[in-house]
């Protein structure tokens, strides 16, 4: 058939016949083979590699798999004609694959795309599908899209965190059971996809945010500018509230260029005094001044800095993040009180500025998630003077401001991961008195050992050893949470504590009940 996929905007439009072609076999290319499959489409999986599960899958769904290296456009792609290709957001703009697509007019698309337009496979009481939510940023969005879906559950509704965050939002779309809000975690790479689409697949949520930017995933995007480029896409066409940071002018900029539906509101969250359609904090309380109709006036008080310190949440970005959650929860009329309930109860999940053990009077922090310079700068805001363990892959973004910036401040710095040398060299120009120790260990095993037993030698009673380390895992470690263990494990068995003590907290009621 040659599709003409402007019809294609619901699930029960006729999806027989079309030909698609799904690029990758990770957990999303399953949820859209899975879902194609389902609605009678011709689906051919195209990917480098399959597990044995998905491959064993594949067959049994109605969809065919072409398995080989893909530094070229396979034949068996080329033969199949597709109407449309769907990518799972590892693929860049530049793949061979996407290029030759959109060179031969190719419709391409990503996964959300696909889920806004069958989002109505199971609709709400009143008949109509599930508010959507977007949530990006350089940093904080798994967070924030956790803390969101635990005020929305709060506040009595049924809500889902889905996306970038690990669960697909094609399988939250065709839960049976149905939910109020989608709470959709949204990459960069992801974003980039949208931005693609024509107005028949364009997503319109009911609010948004981009929590920040600072510069990351360059390798994927090319530049800094197409990088930012797609995050801005979160705001296009929201409907209700577009959250900013009014800390970051970035996103300001991103809210002022947007194309959004009439009547949609600008609302900013800072750790500052707001202003009227603001959230912000005064006098140690968080406050509601923009979801109020004496808002020029008054404000609705939402929890107490002090309240958060009891949870571990008191850390001035996590407060920053419980702000643009508490605004989007708010935008869909959550009360205040339904807010500071779920406050209490949330906890962080591991490795996000997790305390992981206190001995001798020296503190370990692993927060490992800090994958890049801007998250790491956080770290070190809520922990000045600390002994940092920093380094690993860089994805070719520069430290050398965080480092000039932060650097002098640390009591020590302890650099691991395979390009050491451009944040030794940045200590050597911008911190010159700061001891840096260097980890050369090529096993991974090893890695963290000598990290904790560095850092035991130079923190004094009263300091912070803190794990944030700017850079990506994947040089020498299977992911941040493997880094993060591995820390865990090693400061554990240094002060003969059981590894796991410290890992079994709750990450709070973010479900859909």
């Amino acid at each position: 058939m040659t599709a003409d996929l402007d019809r294609l905007t619901s699930w029960h439009a006729d999806w027989s016949g079309l030909r698609v072609a799904v690029l990758g076999l990770s957990m999303t290319g399953f949820s859209v083979a899975d879902t194609l499959a389902e609605l009678g489409s011709d689906v051919l999986v195209v990917t480098e590699t399959a597990s044995e599960e998905y491959a064993r899958l594949l067959p049994v769904i109605g969809a065919s798999l072409w398995e080989g290296a893909l530094d070229a456009v396979p034949d068996e792609l080329i033969a199949h004609r597709p109407d449309v290709v769907i990518a799972s957001p590892g693929f860049p703009p530049h793949h061979a694959v996407v290029a030759w697509a959109r060179e031969a007019g190719v419709a391409v698309w990503g996964d959300i795309e696909l889920a806004w337009r069958v989002r109505d496979k199971v609709l709400r009481p009143d008949g109509t599908p599930a508010e959507w939510m977007l949530i990006t940023g350089t940093n904080g969005k798994t967070t924030t899209t956790q803390l969101t879906a635990t005020m929305l559950v709060a506040g009595g509704l049924r809500a889902a965190p889905c996306g970038n965050i690990g669960v697909p939002v094609l399988d939250a779309v065709r839960d049976p059971a149905g939910f109020d809000v989608l709470v959709v975690e949204v990459s960069s790479h992801q974003l980039w996809y949208l931005s693609l689409s024509d107005a028949a697949g364009r997503v319109s949520p009911h609010a948004s945010v981009c929590l920040n930017l600072a510069a990351d995933h360059l390798e994927w995007h090319g530049s800094f500018d197409a990088y930012r480029d797609a995050k801005a896409v979160v705001y296009r066409q929201t409907r209700v509230a577009c959250v900013y940071n009014k800390s970051d002018v970035a996103t300001r900029e991103m809210v002022e260029d947007a194309e959004v539906v009439e009547g949609c509101r600008a609302i900013g969250f800072d750790l500052g005094v707001p202003g009227p359609s603001d959230l912000g904090v005064v006098d140690g309380i968080l406050v509601d001044r923009a979801f109020l109709d004496e808002r020029r006036t008054n404000a609705l008080e939402l929890t107490t800095v002090e309240d958060l310190a009891e949870s571990g949440l008191a850390a001035p970005h996590v407060v920053a993040n419980i702000l643009a959650a508490a605004a989007l929860a708010r935008s869909i009329d959550v009360p205040p009180a339904a807010v500071r309930d779920a406050l209490r109860t949330f906890r962080l999940d591991p490795h996000r500025i997790e305390v992981v053990a206190v001995a001798d009077g020296v503190t370990w922090v692993d927060d490992s998630k800090a994958t890049n310079p801007h998250a790491a700068a956080s770290s070190l805001q809520a922990y000045p003077g600390a002994v940092w363990v920093v380094g690993g892959l860089l994805k070719g973004v520069d430290i050398d401001d965080l480092i000039a910036s932060r650097g002098p401040a640390v009591a020590a710095a302890i650099v691991i991961g395979v390009e050491r040398a451009d944040i030794v060299g940045a200590f050597a120009r911008h911190a010159p008195t700061v001891p840096v120790f260097e980890v050369d260990h090529a096993q991974t095993e090893d890695v963290m050992t000598e990290v904790v037993a560095l850092a035991a030698g130079v923190a004094q009673d009263g300091d912070v050893v803190l794990l944030a380390p700017a850079a990506a895992s994947f040089d020498q470690f299977a992911s941040y949470s493997d880094r993060g263990r591995r820390f865990a494990a090693a400061v554990n068995a240094r002060i003969g504590k059981d590894a796991g003590d410290n890992h079994d907290r709750p990450s709070g009621p973010v479900g859909s009940g």
